[in-house]
């Protein structure tokens, strides 16, 4: 049977890249999105089924809850990829500032671990929740409070899955820091966010992919936040 991977927020970036790379390993791919671009309609000539869904509302969150849990009788993984990325200068008061970045971090996550669970716990075989969380998880945020805080709830919740969903089921984090820039970002930009990691290099998104395919090629790993941040806890 074709294995079955459910990846949030693929329209762009990380996503997208998961996205490409397992329908290449042979994946049959579930995305959601929020925005279209023009790379969603290559994913779905592809073969990829995609689902627009603002995870900002509990009402399509549970649609798209439910629209998979009627098509699809079993998962092998989730990722949890969508995010965004509000400072706390933003013109949006502040209290509505955080629940939108509850809402999509933590929420949405939650809903949906617990929506397809069933699907994830079919059969003999061992599956996998990996949540993208981020570096400010553990260090904060001066400027992006309520972003670090969520992505903090997310990566705590990394341990209550892995203990509620345990044996059949493993649920880890991903905590990278910078992966690529921007198109926009400027040389000054680029220097100084290298300077902040010992190793001074951009990732690259192969970086992303090659944790994950870690992570779910082990069987002996749950409950546990994986740092992809080029040494920044150091400097």
């Amino acid at each position: 049977m074709q294995p079955t991977i459910l990846i949030t927020g693929v329209g762009k970036r990380i996503g997208l890249y998961l996205a490409n790379a397992f329908i290449e390993k042979g994946y049959h791919v579930i995305g959601t999105f929020r925005s279209h671009y023009p790379s969603l309609d290559t994913l779905s000539e592809a073969g990829a089924d995609l689902y627009c869904c603002d995870f900002t509302s509990n009402a399509e969150v549970n649609s798209f809850i439910e629209a998979i849990a009627n098509k699809y009788s079993q998962l092998d993984a989730i990722i949890h990829n969508a995010s965004q990325w509000l400072p706390d200068n933003s013109p949006m008061p502040a209290g509505d500032i955080m629940t939108t970045m509850m809402q999509v971090h933590v929420s949405a996550p939650y809903q949906i671990n617990l929506g397809l669970a069933s699907l994830l716990t079919q059969g003999d075989r061992l599956t996998d929740i990996i949540h993208l969380t981020d570096y400010v998880a553990q260090k904060g945020s001066k400027k992006h409070i309520a972003y670090a805080a969520s992505k903090a709830a997310l990566e705590n919740m990394t341990l209550s899955f892995a203990t509620k969903l345990a044996p059949k089921v493993k649920v880890n984090s991903i905590a990278p820091a910078l992966i690529c820039f921007n198109e926009h970002d400027d040389d000054d930009y680029k220097k100084q966010a290298l300077a902040k990691s010992l190793l001074e290099r951009e990732a690259g998104e192969i970086e992303v992919l090659n944790a994950v395919n870690y992570l779910m090629g082990s069987h002996y790993i749950t409950g546990r936040s994986l740092a992809l941040d080029g040494g920044r806890h150091l400097k």
